[in-house]
């Protein structure tokens, strides 16, 4: 199939002459051209069928070029639109530009040029309505994966997104992993004045941190080994919307002087570069760290936490709302399996909730699929869950946690090693259930010492060195 296969052009101008040229050329490159010789006759075609792009003369009786642009580009936003002037300095087709449109054409171009400006226009044309598809897709998928949660905690929780949506204010969201910190930050994305612009989203402990900068600032061509063409980083990528920065304690020193200059200056400059690029991002980050504890051993930097901390909000644990779990529960059942009515056993709900759910909202999630896919269709049951869940958290030699001698190391240990045992050691699946990259989780076994002998094995050469 050939680019210009299915593609209608509606070509305005009040000029027979013009038109039939127009007609002749476009329809030998293979397009399909309706023709109108006014705004009116045009705006009429153009609610009876669609057009891939508008091709208009700016001077015509009764209704201007620039007028009929404005009244088709309300039903069709991502209509590219070309302009016909008889001068290339006319102010009329500066205007035009100004208002959307995406170039003009001089009457006396050579085919050749004008075949290339319709080419280009609707190659914009087909990535403006795949960007606007997506953008749907997007809000629908938001839809779908709301937070769910009536419990005291998270309505806490839901108050404050909804004192915040509306502003600008820099957010640090504060949870465990698989608490669902990045679903607060779309929730606050979609509800506030940036909904129509971009979220993107970063973890920056999956990547290496040599990598990370470029990643976030962009950089020039030339500035390091394989930077062949320049590049934009994601704060330009994310302009006019909202940039999710997810581990945030990951990043390392010289990254954070960058952020920090990003939201104090609201300017990044790219690796290798000199000129600074103005932004217009709303930042959520978000962690799972303790980064006041970071601060005091010197690791995250003091100034860029209190830019951060502006409008701090804490997630809870499952463990800390249990009340939500039935709700949890009935939420992924619908997903897992649509249309059905059935749902869990008493045996096995009192099991769900005596577990204290390591992994969270994520490992639940986890955990329903699982019993959908073994049951055999009716009721959830005891047999349908995993061993741990259903024998509950092991105690033996576990930590007290309300000891006040208990550090922090060591419950960030024990956290890991009952994930750990959960997978039967397989770190990949462990790091997903932990929310942090496989490279983050095989340091910390590292640092923490932990080592199981049947699975050394599987231990990167280049992370145990």
């Amino acid at each position: 199939m050939k680019e210009s296969d299915n593609v209608r052009i509606l070509v305005v101008d009040d000029e027979e002459s013009m038109r039939r040229f127009l007609s002749i050329l476009l329809e030998k490159e293979g397009y399909d051209v309706v023709l109108a010789s006014s705004g009116a006759e045009a705006l009429e075609k153009a609610s009876e069928q669609s057009f891939q792009l508008l091709i208009t003369d700016l001077r015509m009786p009764g209704m201007t070029g620039v007028e009929l642009l404005e009244k088709v580009r309300v039903e069709q936003p991502t209509l590219p639109v070309v302009v016909l002037t008889a001068y290339a300095s006319e102010a009329s087709a500066v205007e035009a530009m100004e208002r959307g449109a995406y170039q003009y054409i001089e009457k006396k171009a050579k085919n050749d040029e004008i075949a290339l400006v319709v080419k280009n226009a609707l190659s914009l044309g087909r990535i403006q309505s795949e960007n606007h598809h997506l953008k749907s897709e997007l809000k629908k998928t938001h839809t779908e994966r709301k937070i769910i949660g009536r419990s005291v905690a998270m309505r806490k929780v839901f108050q404050m997104v909804d004192k915040v949506a509306s502003t600008d204010s820099t957010i640090l969201v504060y949870g465990e992993s698989g608490t669902g910190k990045e679903l607060i930050a779309r929730e606050i994305h979609y509800r506030s004045h940036r909904s129509g612009g971009p979220f993107v989203s970063i973890n920056c402990g999956a990547l290496p941190k040599d990598l990370l900068e470029s990643n976030l600032f962009g950089h020039i061509r030339g500035s390091f080994t394989g930077a062949i063409k320049d590049q934009q980083g994601l704060f330009t990528v994310s302009e006019n919307g909202t940039f999710f920065l997810d581990e945030v304690g990951e990043m390392a020193p010289a990254t954070q002087v960058k952020l920090l200059r990003a939201l104090q200056e609201r300017e990044i400059i790219p690796v290798g570069g000199t000129k600074p690029i103005k932004t217009n991002v709303r930042l959520i980050a978000a962690t799972n760290a303790d980064l006041e504890r970071m601060m005091a051993e010197g690791t995250f930097r003091t100034d860029l936490f209190y830019r951060l901390n502006v409008i701090p909000i804490n997630l809870p644990p499952l463990r800390q709302r249990k009340e939500d779990l039935p709700l949890l529960v009935e939420h992924f059942l619908r997903r897992f399996r649509p249309g059905s009515d059935t749902g869990v056993e008493r045996d096995a709900m009192d099991a769900l909730s005596r577990y204290d759910w390591p992994g969270n909202v994520r490992e639940l999630e986890n955990v329903m699929e699982r019993a959908v896919i073994l049951n055999e269709g009716g009721a959830i049951q005891l047999v349908d869950l995993p061993e741990n869940v259903v024998q509950g958290p092991s105690r033996r030699g576990s930590l007290v946690i309300d000891s006040p001698s208990v550090t922090l190391e060591e419950l960030e240990r024990e956290y890991i090693l009952k994930v750990l045992q959960y997978t039967a050691w397989q770190k990949k699946r462990a790091s997903e259930i932990l929310g942090i990259n496989p490279s983050t989780l095989y340091r910390k076994l590292i640092s923490y010492g932990i080592t199981e002998k049947a699975g050394e094995g599987d231990m990167p050469e280049q992370e145990a060195a």
